[in-house]
This record gives C-alpha cells, structure tokens and sequence, in this order.
C-alpha cells in the first residue's frame, strides 16, 4: 500500500497569497471568534485592520452581536453583518441624494461596516474628535479617500466599492499639516456610535 502526504494549501488572509510549505506565519482573529494566517508581510496590515494576534488579549470593544460567527467573506473582507443594515442615511432620503453624495454615503457605509472603524474609535477615545473627510476620487473605478485627521496623527484610506477588499489604509502621519489641502474639506464627522457620518444635503 502507497501512502501518499497530502497537500494542505494554506492563503495569507490578508494578501492572499498562497503560502509557502513551512512558511512561518501568525495567527490573527478578524473577528474575535476564529483565526486566520498572515504572511509576515502582512502582520503589520492585519494590526492595521484591527485584527487580534493570537496571545493577545481580546479587544473589549467587540460586542456580543460581533462574536457571533459570520461567514468566511465578510471575516476576510472585515464586514459585520449587523452594520451592513444600518446606513447612516435613510433610504428616503438616499433616494433624494446626487450621484456625487450617494457615492459618499456608500463609501462611509462600507468603511462603518469595517474593522478599520475600530482603529479610529480607538484613537478617537484617547485624543477626542477627529476631523474627517470623505472625497471622491476622479476616475472610473469610483474610488473615495476617507481622512481622520487630529493635530498630532491622521490616517487616510481608500475605499473601492467594487474590489475584493474595498477598504485599504492608503496613508498615514504625525502631523495635520501633512495632508493634500483636497483632502482638508472637512465634511463628515463620527456620529456617537462612531459611525462617518458625510455631511449631505437631507
């Protein structure tokens, strides 16, 4: 009898990569329920996201309506089922909304349903409101750049509707100075559920 080793192909999470036989990764919980591999690329993005290293505490920030397990796509993805049904605009008033301020609303819809959201929570506890703003880029593929800016930090992310992974952290500094006057409108805030919140005509 011949026994053959079988192949167990194992993908970073994060970049979705197919890894390599022995490759050393870490293991990181999306959601606080189940563990996913990370590259070691792709450890400091996976922090990035929000994401738990195995080892480390569990953020207290996770709801019980977040522990319960969700599928696999909306794990990798970053997206919670229960925020997915709770926009920021109602829909009689999306209905009324411009293309322009429908693409807004879209883009901070996805970026509420996120774990990046936990990393601006988390910094807005400790160094109070940001500045936000929510600015569509020129071009077909309807890309947005959200910015949270404080005096001292800011962070800057891109949000794709229409990719695999919609919400990328494209930026971040030290100091308010450093961001594109563009991206200086500020016309959104967090809402007291830490939800973006764009300022559009209701």
């Amino acid at each position: 009898m011949r026994v053959t080793k079988a192949t167990v192909i194992r993908e970073c999470a994060v970049c979705e990569r197919t890894l390599l036989q022995g490759e050393v990764t870490v293991r990181f919980s999306p959601d606080g329920v189940e563990f996913v591999d990370v590259c070691p690329l792709c450890q400091e993005a996976a922090l990035d996201y929000g994401w738990v290293r195995e080892g480390g505490p569990m953020s207290r920030a996770l709801s019980p309506h977040q522990r319960r397990k969700r599928p696999r796509w909306a794990q990798l993805l970053g997206v919670g089922t229960e925020d997915v049904a709770q926009p920021v605009v109602p829909e009689p008033v999306l209905r009324r909304l411009s293309d322009s301020e429908a693409a807004l609303v879209e883009a901070a819809d996805l970026f509420n349903a996120s774990l990046f959201r936990r990393t601006i929570e988390g910094v807005a506890r400790a160094l109070g409101e940001p500045f936000v703003s929510v600015v569509p880029l020129s071009g077909v593929n309807g890309e947005v750049v959200l910015t949270f800016a404080w005096e001292i930090t800011w962070y800057q992310y891109r949000v794709t509707p229409e990719a695999s992974q919609p919400i990328r952290l494209a930026d971040r500094g030290a100091d308010i100075s450093e961001i594109e006057p563009v991206f200086q409108e500020w016309n959104a805030e967090l809402d007291d559920q830490g939800r973006v919140v764009p300022s559009v005509a209701t």
